[in-house]
């Protein structure tokens, strides 16, 4: 029989039976934590498994599930003959994965041997990783050329990820925007350029960032932009399974993209090319439209650039070649270029006197060469010194008379003036779509105590009546106003826009007529657009010279701007252009009219060169006969050879300029060592 008590070898007394219970205790205490603890397990794995199943399924499909967004292919433009103007190609770039490279600056540095890669590439696909998701590849350098791809193909083992599962770098061909006549649409097509952060706020605003997800570009200016939602298309989807390291397993699902639609401009591409020609080497724009529909035949602003430059982001010694240039070829002189209007509109400001009822067409007053302001000993002289006699109406625009228009705008005072021109379309913007500026002046007692904090005075009114003072316009308002007295008061606002088409669907430009000059009686319309006739076909007209021997009438009206603010200082050698503005408006055949003209040239001073211009625009649209003028390739050297003699007189400055700094440099440092 076995005892309760003992002692071990050590004498030790032992009592088994406590012991026991300890032990049971403790093993007791175990167990009910394990059944606690398991109780927690299986409390959770019900909540996780059964309570929120589904909410943690969705989040374990995040992960394993990628949705990937497919661009949709762009829209193509088109001009009104189904010429394609901006179209596509394919380019090779080379792409990064940073989330799977350890080292990023020694992958980069290797690259570098096999590729031109520059520090502005790199900048850029800094930027472009900041609004990257995640395991996303990130362009660093597009347009690899044949070379470069051969290279990189030899040794393209070396960009793997670490367990050689997947590449790390990666060229990718895609279709990228193409201007394939250059400077000679750009102010009309804008261009498309890569997405920015900025663009990303704005489309978070205005809804539309997930129709940009996996697109690079956007477009930026002109039709590109105007028309953005139309050329962009509806980006596609495609869901994938991936694994930790991002690498695609299996594809699950795809929504494909649907294309952007096509657009058809009412461009004449051969015409405008032709105008292009005509004003190469000169500062202007010239506007060709149909004036029964407002349609744009042709826009043009000279200088111009190459759109192309900016689709894949443009370099910084690009940008500032266009930016610096002091002719300005960014800028959109059709639609902001400002110009006091000058003669051109003495038609408009007749028409608006006879059916104000200042004037009658029978209205008459001698013109000894100059007209003085009432009460004052103040002179404004006329264009012809010795005057041109009795005068109407019909013949101060035919031969345009300044002095008649001196009393008339006497007469009519700038409270009419003004409101009849704003009817007419001055001081407005035109409505067209591309972008203009809203700064035009059509001048006012309240726009001049406004910006000039001073009140109207009566001398302020006499050089309106002329176009000039404080008014200003653009081109296209001309182009427009010019329209709206061809329609007889109809107004048809100018657009480049004819239809927008994908498969057989088909929408066309929807002209809104809307007019507030209704009421003006028809004789008075003849009787102006009579007057413009005279200007090309009568003995006396001043624009008779161009058209005398043409086969078909037209109706012209000149106008002369003054100019006395362009100045190009070059180290106290100044070169100074202080010639006028040339300008030209028309439109023909006369009877019939198809197109109408704005011709508006910068400092082109005294000459025939609107006048040849608008004889070879007219003869082109309306005979198919192509030519340059004489005169105009013989101004096109001058201009040449004045522009080569203002580069070198620009190198010698810089040259000077650089060696004043450096011996500036060495006396510093001399006065340090000293």
């Amino acid at each position: 029989m076995k005892h309760k008590n003992s002692t071990n070898n050590d004498g030790i007394f032992r009592n088994h039976t406590a012991e026991s219970k300890l032990f049971l205790r403790r093993v007791l205490v175990c167990l009910l934590f394990i059944i606690i603890f398991i109780g927690i397990l299986l409390s959770n794995l019900y909540y996780l498994q059964i309570t929120n199943h589904e909410f943690y399924k969705t989040e374990t499909d995040k992960n394993r599930i990628k949705l990937q967004y497919i661009a949709p292919t762009r829209g193509l433009i088109y001009d009104r003959n189904g010429l394609p103007i901006a179209k596509h190609k394919n380019i090779w770039q080379l792409e990064i994965q940073p989330d799977n490279i350890k080292d990023l600056e020694a992958t980069i540095t290797e690259l570098k041997k096999l590729i031109n890669i520059t520090e502005e590439d790199i900048n850029n696909f800094k930027e472009e990783r900041k609004i990257a998701t995640r395991y996303s590849f990130i362009p660093l350098k597009s347009n690899l050329d044949e070379d470069e791809i051969a290279r990189f193909s030899n040794d393209r083992h070396k960009f793997y990820s670490k367990d050689y599962s997947q590449p790390t770098v990666i060229i990718k061909n895609y279709q990228r925007r193409y201007y394939p006549y250059g400077e000679s649409l750009a102010h009309i097509l804008g261009y498309v350029a890569k997405i920015s952060a900025k663009d990303v706020e704005r489309l978070k605003a205005e809804d539309k960032f997930n129709n940009y997800k996996g697109s690079s570009q956007i477009g930026r200016a002109g039709i590109e932009n105007i028309y953005e939602d139309i050329l962009h298309g509806t980006t596609g989807t495609e869901e994938v399974e991936v694994n930790n390291r991002g690498k695609v397993i299996r594809q699950l699902s795809k929504t494909p993209p649907k294309a952007g639609q096509d657009i058809y401009l009412t461009i004449d591409l051969k015409l405008q090319l032709h105008i292009q020609e005509l004003l190469s080497h000169i500062n202007g724009a010239i506007i060709v439209s149909d004036p029964k529909s407002g349609e744009i035949l042709a826009l043009f602003s000279s200088p111009s650039y190459d759109p192309n430059l900016f689709v894949d982001g443009i370099s910084v010694t690009n940008y500032k070649n266009l930016n610096d240039n002091p002719n300005r070829p960014l800028f959109n002189r059709a639609t902001k270029g400002l110009y006091p209007p000058a003669s051109t509109v003495k038609p408009f400001i007749g028409l608006a006197a006879l059916a104000e009822g200042t004037i009658s067409p029978t209205t008459s007053i001698y013109d000894p060469g100059w007209w003085q302001l009432p009460n004052s000993e103040k002179k404004y002289r006329d264009w012809k010194r010795w005057g041109h006699g009795q005068l109407n109406i019909e013949k101060s625009i035919i031969e345009s008379a300044d002095t008649f228009f001196y009393q008339l705008s006497y007469d009519m005072g700038i409270d009419k003036m003004h409101d009849w021109m704003v009817k007419f379309g001055y001081g407005r913007p035109t409505g067209i779509d591309i972008d203009e500026t809203t700064a035009t002046v059509m001048p006012s007692r309240e726009w001049k105590e406004n910006n000039r904090g001073a009140k109207w005075l009566t001398g302020d009114t006499i050089p309106v009546g002329i176009g000039q003072g404080y008014w200003s316009a653009t081109p296209i308002q001309m182009a427009k106003v010019l329209n709206t007295l061809i329609n007889e008061g109809a107004v048809k606002t100018p657009h480049l826009f004819l239809r927008s088409q994908q498969h057989n669907e088909k929408h066309n430009y929807l002209q809104v007529e809307k007019s507030e000059l209704e009421n003006i009686d028809k004789s008075y319309w003849e009787l102006i657009k009579k007057s413009m006739y005279g200007v090309a076909h009568a003995s006396n007209g001043t624009a008779k010279n161009y058209f005398s021997d043409a086969q078909y009438q037209v109706a012209l009206k000149t106008g002369t701007a003054q100019v006395h603010s362009y100045e190009v200082d070059l180290n106290k050698d100044k070169a100074k252009r202080l010639r006028d503005h040339r300008m030209m408006i028309g439109f023909g055949p006369y009877d019939d009219p198809k197109i109408s003209v704005v011709i508006v040239l910068e400092n082109a001073g005294k000459g025939s060169l609107n006048g040849e211009m608008m004889r070879s625009i007219m003869d082109y649209h309306l005979l198919g006969e192509k030519y340059i003028p004489e005169s105009l390739i013989e101004y096109r050297k001058e201009a040449i050879r004045e522009a080569e003699k203002l580069r070198v007189l620009e190198e010698k400055l810089r040259i000077e300029k650089e060696k004043a700094a450096e011996e500036q440099r060495l006396k510093e440092i001399e006065s340090q060592v000293n």
